[in-house]
């Protein structure tokens, strides 16, 4: 009896200190587990980038003058040599000064007096050449009875010719005065009151290709300078991507490389690398920080009924292809971390967690290359928080 009694007691302590151990001890870590298994795995370099037309043409005024309101309107159809863009007109002359004015109103009344000159001038010479002629009429006959002699007659021919041509000279001088007069009046009349003739107008600027109008860089009338950009214009099935990447992206990257290009709102497309430009560029990013980058012009590979809903200097997102394999081991990014210099994950083993250092190649954002430390079939934990360490007991979390 007594040791029966000593048996119940042994057996009842253990009980309770079992009872104890299992209350007390602490319940497994909810985790999210994935499986490493083979796959096909590509990394790529993503980044904003922008569609832009190859070909833009940018029709500018070709003198000073005034540009007409144009009726085209942005996307409108243009032919070459054929749909009128532009129509320019002489723009109205300046107003000058009340020194200036006066100025003029002196050169006008000069230019009045010299006309009056040239006009007395002409009629003197009318007179000389009209006794000239009467006094050769008189010679010959003279001269044919043998009165005057041949050179006195000559003499009376070399006056008439001398003096038709100082008339023809006066005559020229005049008009050339009577220009002059009518230069200086246009200078001195009211500019509001000049008016465009007919004949003067206009210059018709054609379209230089056919295309669509991209851009209407001047769209009221106005007086444009020359060389003043007018319209802009382009085939908007002439299109390409050009991405500004970092300089340490794009030294990984080579031409025609594949190119999935997606975030513009359609279904995603492809394309290809056709150059990387040997000169980088200094950007400053969004948040302020100085970047080195280099643009890389990214050509459409599929049919243009794919993007025909892209434009001019569209947002796209670009994924340039660096690398791609297939039967790949691949790991979760979101399972690694650092162990010093060493990549590491936590593996699951009979519901605990196990600290196992993995070597890792490529990598994107989604997975890793797993060279060395893991086999297909292991359970790795993702996004491991502080509460996971090496032994601690987990457990695959419930999804509802």
């Amino acid at each position: 009896m007594k040791w029966n009694k000593r048996l119940v007691g042994i057996f009842g302590a253990v009980a309770l200190v079992a009872a104890a151990v299992w209350f007390f001890r602490p319940n497994p870590v909810g985790v999210d587990l994935a499986t490493v298994a083979r796959s096909s795995m590509e990394v790529t370099v993503d980044d904003e980038a922008r569609t832009r037309i190859r070909q833009v043409y940018t029709v500018s005024a070709p003198l000073a003058g005034k540009v007409l309101r144009t009726p085209l309107q942005v996307g409108d159809q243009v032919t070459a040599d054929e749909t009128v863009v532009a129509v320019m007109q002489p723009s109205t002359p300046a107003f000058h000064d009340v020194r200036t004015h006066d100025e003029l109103r002196g050169a006008l009344a000069a230019a009045d007096a010299a006309v009056t000159l040239a006009g007395a001038e002409q009629r003197r010479i009318e007179a000389a050449l009209s006794f000239a002629r009467s006094d050769l009429k008189r010679a010959q006959p003279l001269a044919e009875k043998g009165t005057i002699s041949q050179a006195a007659l000559d003499k009376a021919v070399l006056v008439v010719d001398t003096n038709e041509a100082a008339l023809a000279s006066a005559k020229a001088q005049l008009q050339v005065r009577r220009y002059e007069r009518a230069s200086v009046a246009a200078r001195v009349g009211n500019p509001s009151a000049i008016g465009v003739n007919d004949s003067d107008c206009c210059i018709r600027i054609q379209a230089p290709v056919t295309g669509q109008v991209l851009k209407r860089v001047q769209e009221s009338e106005a007086v444009v300078p020359a060389g003043a950009a007018l319209v802009e214009i382009g085939n908007p099935l002439d299109l390409e991507i050009v991405a500004d990447l970092l300089s340490t992206d794009a030294v990984r990257i080579k031409p025609n490389a594949a190119v999935h290009i997606d975030g513009w709102g359609g279904p995603p497309v492809k394309g290809r690398v056709k150059r990387i430009e040997p000169a980088g560029f200094l950007k400053v990013s969004a948040l302020g920080i100085e970047e080195q980058r280099v643009r890389t012009i990214v050509d459409f590979t599929d049919p243009p009924e794919a993007w025909k809903q892209l434009g001019h200097d569209y947002r796209v997102i670009v994924h340039v292809e660096t690398w791609k394999g297939d039967n790949v081991l691949t790991v979760p990014v979101s399972a690694l971390f650092r162990i010093g210099d060493n990549w590491a994950v936590f593996t699951e083993k009979d519901g605990k967690a196990l600290t196992t250092q993995v070597e890792i190649g490529q990598r994107n954002s989604r997975v890793a290359e797993v060279l060395s430390g893991l086999s297909e079939g292991d359970r790795v934990v993702l996004h491991p928080s502080d509460r996971v360490a090496g032994g601690t007991r987990i457990a695959q979390r419930k999804v509802d």
